[in-house]
Parts: C-alpha cells; structure tokens; sequence
C-alpha cells in the first residue's frame, strides 16, 4: 500500500493539517517540525500527491522561467540557481527560450501562464505596455527589466558601465565605441544613457546589434571606422566576437584597441586573451527571482555589479 500524509502525521506526532504544510508553505511551519516531519516522509518514502493539491489548492507547484537565449551563457548560472531555489521549496521549474522574439515571448507567457504558478521572465523583450497588460493574468518576476508596479530584480549595469569606462579612461583612452544589444534591450538602454553622461569622453555608440558573437563580427568594420581605441561591448559574447573579427583586419587586443565585456561568462575567463569585464550577479539574481515568487512578494531589488580587470585592456599606443 502506498503511504498516505496519515502515515506522515502519525509518525511524526503532528495533525495531518502540519504535514500538508509543510510541504505547500513550509516557511508557515517551525523549523524543528518542519524537519522531523520532512525526515519521516523521506523514510516512509512519502511523495505528496500534486494533482491532489493542485485541485484543492488551485496551486500547481510549477514555475516557469523564460530567457530569450538558452546559448549565451549568462542564462547558464542563473537558470541552475533558480532551479535549486525552486526545488528547496518544493517546486518544479520549466524553462523556454524566446530566441530574442518579443512575439514568441508573449505566446510562451501565455501558454505557461495555464501551467505554473507564476513566471521568472529574464531580459524580456516586450514593450512596458505589453508586459503589464499580461501581468493582469499571470504573476511575473522580472529579472533585468524594471516597470513600476512589477516585482523585478535588476543588477546594476549603469554602475557596471560606468566603472568599465572609468577604467578605459584611467588608462589613457579619450575616444571609445559602445557596442550595444538589441533594440528592446533594457539593459542595453541602462548601459548608453550610463556611459554617454560620463563628462570628457568621446562615445561612439555602435548598434543596435544582435546579442552573441556574430552581432560582434558584424560590428567590426564600424568600431575600426570609428577610430577609437577602446570598446565596451553590450555582452562577453559580442566582445569575444569582435575580437575574432578585428584581427584579420590587422588591429590586435589590447595593442591597438581594449576590448571590455559585460557579464563574466566562463566563456570570457578562458578565452584569450582573458577578457576584462562587468562581472554580472546572475546566480544571486536567479535564486531571488524564485524566492520573491514563491512567497508572492512585491519588490524591486538591485544587485550590485563590479569589473574585473583581466587582459584584454591596456593603455592607448602612443600617438593613438
């Protein structure tokens, strides 16, 4: 016979109203029989019934979390973080990918919205209007993206961005290029208006571009034509792209041009040579996008960023 949340209960000593709890809203139970009660049903081999709780509860125990490119690896850390935070309480997480499409984003909305209890949407793509005009039907935590109103977690790429040209100009540089992400990027906007206020520096902003290393390539030619001797690009991938593409046109990194990326993916750390970079929290970012959905919290938290000085910047050649 299987064995029931009766079976639970007898065995740790609580009411079977105890163990349903603990299982559906833990943080309402005390920790100490919280813990004899999950140790019970790990050795009575107790699995609580989710369709059972799902009709009672009109909760199904699922989130979604939707990013718009499974391939960067950026999404790589906070996607496993989310998971671990949402299966410590008991939650299962289903993850898609928009492939940067604002119109697959709302249709993937909308088919998790019947299917989950709330959304983790990462970097959306869809306009201000679009995205609280659909909050009205499923519960959202955005995750760098911040409308007012919307429970978001954000990291601090204006801050982030300024320190990388700061960095740029420490060390000798007067004339740079901003190479940016896609036109609904957020994050993408943080970064120009962040970089473009900063007084005595010469910015060329370069884009709107595809987030990955192609958008990089593409932006090649235009940064050399611009003729700067440094660049911020709007990610590690668009950074390591430009690389790539700048030295068969015969303009090495560091020498000729800094290179400086944006999220310290492990792609930049082994690359060569080793990328300097805007070291983004995603991991921090996705256990707390899990935590504010799960506990229903409304609130808008920033995380902070730093750079990371590695090898891919170096002063101006002389006469630059």
């Amino acid at each position: 016979m299987s064995v029931t949340i009766r079976d639970v209960a007898h065995a740790s000593g609580v009411h079977v109203s105890t163990v349903s709890r603990t299982f559906s809203a833990p943080h309402l139970v005390n920790a100490e029989t919280r813990t004899r009660v999950l140790a019970v049903a790990e050795e009575l081999d107790y699995r609580p019934n989710r369709a059972a709780r799902s009709l009672k509860t009109g909760r199904t125990n699922n989130i979604g979390l939707i990013v718009p490119d499974l391939a960067n690896p950026f999404f790589s850390s906070l996607i496993k973080a989310a998971q671990a935070a949402a299966r410590r309480q008991d939650y299962h997480l289903f993850v898609a990918d928009t492939g940067e499409s604002p119109s697959e984003e709302e249709e993937l909305i909308l088919a998790f919205s019947k299917q989950v209890d709330g959304i983790v949407l990462c970097s959306p793509r869809l306009s201000n209007k679009a995205l609280e005009k659909l909050s009205e039907s499923v519960s959202f935590v955005l995750v760098n993206r911040l409308i007012r109103g919307l429970t978001t977690v954000v990291m601090d790429v204006a801050h982030g961005a300024r320190v990388a040209m700061e960095h740029l100009v420490e060390l000798g540089h007067r004339r740079v290029a901003l190479v940016t992400g896609p036109a609904g990027s957020w994050t993408s906007g943080e970064i120009r208006r962040a970089v473009t206020e900063i007084p005595g520096l010469d910015v060329v902003v370069i884009g709107p571009n595809p987030p990955t290393e192609e958008g990089g390539v593409a932006a090649a030619a235009r940064v050399v034509e611009a003729g700067v001797t440094g660049v911020l690009a709007y990610n590690d991938l668009v950074a390591i792209g430009l690389i790539e593409a700048l030295e068969p046109l015969g303009v090495g990194v560091p020498g000729d041009v800094s290179v400086i990326g944006f999220d310290d993916s492990t792609t930049g750390r082994l690359y060569r040579p080793k990328l300097t970079t805007v070291a983004m929290p995603a991991s921090a970012a996705g256990r707390m996008a899990v935590d504010l959905l799960v506990q229903s919290m409304s609130a808008a938290t920033v995380l902070e960023t730093h750079l990371v000085v590695r090898d891919s910047t170096a002063p101006p050649r002389e006469g630059a």
